[in-house]
């Protein structure tokens, strides 16, 4: 299985990004998919969630400026991000909660992540 994102680069605030995250490989079953973020020095904090059926849930500093989405037919997760500012400068890293048979249960896969910097 491997989840591999797109979507990163150098914006000026104020500007946007959509971010991509493809899963592939063999697996039977996804469940929910998600962004977390990891600045330079600082946790990995989740940026926003989206479950299989579309309910979503967002960090708080991102409520309003950034919208997550998926398409279950491409097993693709999405983050349109908008107003980017230069705190929402990190590594943002893609998250599916997935079982590779149909005899195990559902673990975490995470992919490599995709830089965002935001700067004038």
């Amino acid at each position: 299985v491997n989840l591999v994102e797109s979507g990163g680069g150098l914006v000026q605030p104020g500007g946007s990004l959509r971010l991509s995250c493809a899963v592939s490989g063999t697996f039977h079953g996804l469940k929910a998919m998600g962004w977390y973020r990891q600045a330079p020095g600082k946790q990995r904090e989740l940026v926003a969630i989206i479950s299989s059926d579309g309910i979503t849930n967002y960090t708080e500093s991102t409520k309003g400026h950034f919208t997550i989405s998926r398409d279950n037919a491409k097993n693709t997760v999405y983050l349109q991000m908008n107003s980017l500012k230069p705190e929402d400068t990190a590594l943002y890293l893609c998250y599916a909660d997935l079982r590779t048979t149909y005899y195990t249960g559902y673990h975490p896969w995470w992919g490599l992540g995709t830089q965002v910097t935001v700067a004038s």
